[in-house]
């Protein structure tokens, strides 16, 4: 039986978490400055999209996947 230990072990690995945020700044290397909702930091994620700066969007694993809703932050705390 052949196994590939290189994919067992990645799929021990979490994946990486969606964030929201607001696109601030534009890159000319096609990167963007994202503010993170809530006042919890600034990324530089690539921008595949080339979303405009004020536009809210999802990001997952260093890059832009898409535009987010325009909805207002709540934190719950459990």
């Amino acid at each position: 039986m052949s196994t590939n230990l290189y994919k067992r072990l990645k799929a021990l690995l979490p994946e990486a978490p969606v964030l929201t945020g607001t696109v601030t700044v534009l890159y000319a290397d096609g990167t963007a400055e994202v503010t993170q909702d809530g006042g919890h930091g600034l990324l530089r994620a690539r921008n595949p999209l080339l979303l405009a700066s004020g536009t809210r969007a999802y990001v997952k694993g260093g890059a832009i996947t898409g535009p987010a809703p325009d909805l207002p932050y709540v934190l719950i705390e459990v």
